[in-house]
């Protein structure tokens, strides 16, 4: 007899939430280090904070992994008819200017940056931010975190941010030197003039 899929709703309430590990000042986790750390655990999306903290998340839902897909997809179309850089999925890791390693649920990068990086960082971690990030809240997910998260992408150099929230059916808009701006309940949202001409239909991902 098969078993009955996990949902959101159902992780949630087992407490599948990320699990922050404070290592410093016992371990020292450098990058190449969590690099093998990561690669051994490939079921687990990890990502380390500019203290040292490593952060370790389950795998998502089937709904909210069926969302990540449409989004990256949607992104990744659009992406291969623009030809100015490239698409990543949620197990893409980038090493931030702060030192964090992130890993949006979505991401863009342009391919001169990307032309500049050497075979092996590559391989890596690759050692920037991406000039766009999506972030797609899960049922558990903390809000305040997300934001945070949003602030920090800014900080080290995103020119873009989707903090996309499909239980309230809500989207935030991260530029920096602007405030955030909160859209309700929308049915698409343009990412121009940063990405120009895409626009992400939000009909597919509520």
């Amino acid at each position: 007899m098969a078993k009955p899929a996990i949902t959101d709703e159902a992780a949630a309430k087992a407490g599948q939430e990320a699990l922050i590990l404070h290592l410093r000042p016992i371990v020292e986790l450098d990058e190449d280090r969590f690099f093998e750390l990561a690669g051994l655990n490939r079921d687990l999306r990890m990502e380390l904070t500019t203290e040292g903290d490593l952060i370790v998340m389950p795998p998502a839902g089937g709904e909210s992994s069926q969302r990540n897909a449409e989004i990256t997809i949607q992104l990744g179309s659009w992406a291969k008819h623009d030809g100015t850089g490239a698409t990543f999925d949620s197990s893409g890791g980038f090493r931030l200017p702060n030192g964090a390693v992130r890993s949006p649920d979505a991401s863009w990068v342009e391919r001169t940056r990307l032309a500049a990086l050497t075979d092996e960082q590559r391989r890596k971690f690759l050692p920037l931010c991406p000039e766009f990030v999506v972030e797609l809240r899960l049922p558990s997910g903390s809000l305040n975190v997300l934001q945070g998260k949003m602030q920090e992408y800014l900080e080290n150099g995103a020119k873009l941010g989707w903090l996309i929230d499909p239980e309230n059916k809500r989207v935030y808009v991260y530029r920096p030197g602007e405030p955030v701006r909160e859209l309700k309940n929308p049915e698409s949202v343009s990412g121009d003039p940063v990405l120009p001409g895409f626009v992400l239909d939000l009909r597919e991902i509520w």
